[in-house]
């Protein structure tokens, strides 16, 4: 336990499991108040519930980030149950793999909706807020291969090197008002969604990152808190390769 975040409130969406609840984990431990938002009523109850028996403060809104009017109100209920939100991650991400070939109009606008739409949809509202009181850090997490491109990503591959672009342009807009805005693309991480890959195709994965392993869902958060602290003020505009040496810029 720390207090490098000591009377923070911090809102990362899609927390409920993988790296989104593992930066809240680490988030609460240094000593901030935490919420998410969810769509599976199951795995919210489930996360709230090891905060709580950790000793966490933590809230969880059931709030789709496709939802321009619900994210509006996600900020307000935030603020108005824990306080001023002084760090957003944007973390709420999904997948519709296949080739552009064989791409669906559905499979690009479900994750496009997701990942970058959801994006505006959360920071939009909160912005003017932190421009408000001179200070703010928002965090969006991207991925290797917003950086590198990948077969039968040309949907996720778009969304998350959108992403980047936003941080960049965003990060200028604010700079000088306190805010900074970062962005962190981790490689193949020990999460679920990558531990039910078959194993075979698993070994081939981590046959391709020079540090020979998966990364683990705590060394993102460990980033991603340094980025969120006070100590991380001469940072913005930047993009944080997290990936074991997979991919190197």
């Amino acid at each position: 336990m720390g207090d490098m975040l000591k009377d923070k409130v911090a809102l990362v969406t899609g927390g409920t499991g993988g790296i989104g609840a593992a930066i809240l984990r680490r988030f609460a431990a240094e000593g901030a108040r935490v919420a998410t938002n969810y769509r599976n009523e199951e795995k919210a109850k489930a996360w709230l519930q090891d905060m709580t028996q950790a000793g966490f403060t933590a809230r969880a809104y059931p709030v789709d980030v496709t939802d321009y009017d619900g994210c509006q109100k996600l900020i307000e209920d935030i603020e108005k149950d824990l306080g001023p939100i002084d760090i957003l991650v944007n973390n709420a991400g999904i997948t519709q793999d296949t080739t552009l070939r064989k791409m669906t109009k559905e499979q690009w606008d479900s994750v496009l909706n997701v990942n970058l739409d959801g994006l505006f949809n959360v920071t939009r509202p909160l912005v003017p807020r932190m421009l408000e009181r001179g200070h703010g850090r928002v965090i969006n997490i991207s991925s290797i291969n917003g950086q590198k491109g990948q077969i039968g990503q040309t949907n996720y591959a778009a969304a998350k090197a959108g992403m980047h672009g936003f941080t960049m342009a965003l990060a200028q807009e604010v700079a000088r008002k306190g805010i900074t805005v970062n962005t962190v693309s981790p490689g193949y991480i020990a999460t679920e969604m990558v531990l039910a890959v078959p194993e075979d195709i698993r070994k081939q994965i981590i046959a391709q990152i020079p540090v020979g392993r998966l990364g683990e869902p705590e060394e993102i958060a460990e980033l991603v808190t340094y980025l969120a602290s006070d100590k991380a003020s001469f940072i913005t505009g930047a993009d944080f390769a997290i990936n074991g040496g997979q991919h190197m810029m």
